[in-house]
């Protein structure tokens, strides 16, 4: 197995991203990891004795977080993110897994890789911590729009992947609405429960936006707007909470000292709600591997997603979703 890593996409590339996949290379010896990107930038951190299966890429261009994703796409052929993507078009690589510009991933992979043929339009698939484990949330942020019968495909990518990636029998798959009740929401929602409904999966009809961190569903189904807000909020909402929680409970030394009661169980909380531990989400729906990282991904996200695009490749998800799909 080869998996092609965007060495520049990403906050604290090139020197982050490669601690990450040496440390994935050093856990998974039977899988040849390749570095793609400039090597003068890349060089200075693979210093000293490295892993055999780690090699490296000539790439010479960088596409920035705000150029234009398809403009950039197209004019910078030999951008790190596009000859990436090149290799797992060209048989080269199995995956590829990238921390730099969300747009410019799904812009390579829309061009380079093209759609599985009965999806309309790829989604992202991210990992929702809940008390009951890992959910699923698609999409949240591919696109912004969406019709009834791409929420559909998004309900029947999510059902899979969470099959086959996460482990969860018959998983359940709920669409993300203002009530409970069948019938509820605006006109796309609608359209799109009647469409779920019919459809050969296990749907439990609408979740509402407090029902997700519970974990009622496995699978949530949202256009890319809905869903990005949701993730962001949730984020935010999590980084909040436990910075007013470590603010109270060390106002006065009294506080102090219970805390040191409290800290094992805030840390096994904390572990829980970062999306390090995730790795990366999924850009479901395109004709290849290709994983998405946080702009923020460090050592320990990159590794994670590594493994992800792994398991990803090993359970042949791509043939699994194409197989799968109502012809």
């Amino acid at each position: 197995m080869k998996i092609a890593v965007d060495a520049m996409g990403g906050d604290y590339a090139p020197e982050e991203i490669i601690k990450g996949a040496i440390i994935a290379a050093e856990a998974s010896p039977d899988v040849q990891i390749i570095l793609v990107g400039q090597k003068e930038h890349m060089q200075k951190f693979l210093s000293g004795s490295l892993p055999k299966n780690i090699s490296q890429y000539e790439a010479s261009e960088v596409i920035a977080m705000d150029e234009h994703p398809a403009n950039a796409v197209r004019k910078k052929k030999d951008s790190s993110i596009v000859v990436a993507t090149r290799l797992v078009k060209q048989g080269e690589a199995d995956a590829v897994v990238s921390a730099g510009s969300t747009g410019a991933q799904m812009a390579a992979a829309l061009l380079g890789l093209g759609r599985i043929k009965g999806i309309e339009r790829p989604a992202i698939a991210t990992i929702l911590p809940t008390p009951e484990g890992g959910k699923l949330i698609l999409d949240v942020g591919a696109n912004m729009d969406a019709t009834p019968e791409q929420l559909c495909q998004y309900g029947l990518m999510g059902s899979i992947y969470a099959a086959k990636i996460l482990g969860i029998s018959n998983p359940r798959v709920g669409l993300l609405n203002v009530g409970g009740e069948e019938g509820k929401g605006n006109d796309l929602a609608q359209k799109a429960y009647q469409l779920l409904k019919a459809s050969p999966i296990n749907f439990i009809g609408n979740v509402e936006g407090r029902d997700v961190p519970y974990g009622r569903a496995d699978v949530v189904v949202c256009e890319g707007f809905t869903g990005n807000i949701l993730l962001k909020t949730a984020e935010g909402l999590a980084g909040v909470l436990f910075q007013q929680i470590k603010e109270k409970i060390t106002s006065n030394m009294v506080r102090k000292l219970g805390a040191l009661a409290v800290k094992p169980g805030l840390k096994e909380i904390a572990q829980m709600m970062d999306y390090a531990e995730y790795g990366g989400a999924p850009l479901l729906g395109v004709n290849g591997i290709s994983i998405i990282c946080h702009g923020s991904s460090k050592a320990k996200a990159i590794t994670n997603a590594i493994r992800v695009a792994q398991e990803c490749v090993q359970v042949r998800l791509i043939e699994q979703i194409r197989d799968d799909l109502p012809k």
